[in-house]
């Protein structure tokens, strides 16, 4: 396992150097004990994983809660988690990478707090890329709080016939994946 830092590529290829076929993007994440109803009076936080698919600078499909798999089929996210607790992912998206629409060269892999919540509120907030066979490939850990409601965690880029993860961190004021298109802009 890789841990990635910002800026950082990873080409994702088998042992042998052939393309991967299948990805599972697993995000997971504390709150902080003082957020939400109990420390501040507001609603608890809640995070949600997405995979925004663009073709060239354009939208063409995304998978999150609230549209759980894109239109060919080779994104699909398992469901939402509105609170964090446990061990483990708690939300994962599974790309097949064999199956992404032909013009579609960018997967923005983006998390999003639904209740407005700055992720400064957030602790232990990763996400990770598993292979179809179990084995974490690489891991990108937010290690320090972001004061904007998002964070742009890392893209999926179309290299020829594979595609390599570049992990990102950046954060970006945006608290559901249908208002993001114009601020992903810059990351693809």
């Amino acid at each position: 396992m890789i841990e990635l830092t910002q800026g950082q590529e990873l080409p994702l290829t088998t042992s042998d150097g052939r393309p991967l076929g299948r990805i599972h993007v697993g995000l997971g994440w504390d709150k902080i004990p003082t957020a939400g109803v109990i420390g501040t009076g507001a609603p608890d936080v809640d995070l949600d994983a997405s995979a925004v698919q663009f073709a060239g600078k354009r939208l063409f499909d995304l998978a999150f809660y609230n549209n759980l798999a894109t239109r060919d089929g080779s994104v699909v996210h398992r469901g939402d988690n509105k609170t964090g607790t446990g061990e483990g992912d708690d939300e994962v998206i599974d790309v097949d990478l064999a199956r992404v629409h032909g013009p579609v060269d960018t997967i923005v892999l983006l998390v999003s707090s639904y209740q407005g919540h700055s992720l400064t509120w957030v602790d232990r907030a990763y996400v990770r890329i598993v292979d179809e066979g179990g084995v974490e490939l690489a891991r990108y850990r937010l290690t320090a709080g972001v004061p904007e409601t998002g964070v742009v965690m890392a893209k999926l880029v179309r290299t020829g016939a594979g595609w390599t993860l570049v992990a990102i961190g950046k954060g970006i004021a945006v608290k559901v994946p249908t208002e993001s298109v114009a601020v992903l802009q810059p990351y693809l």
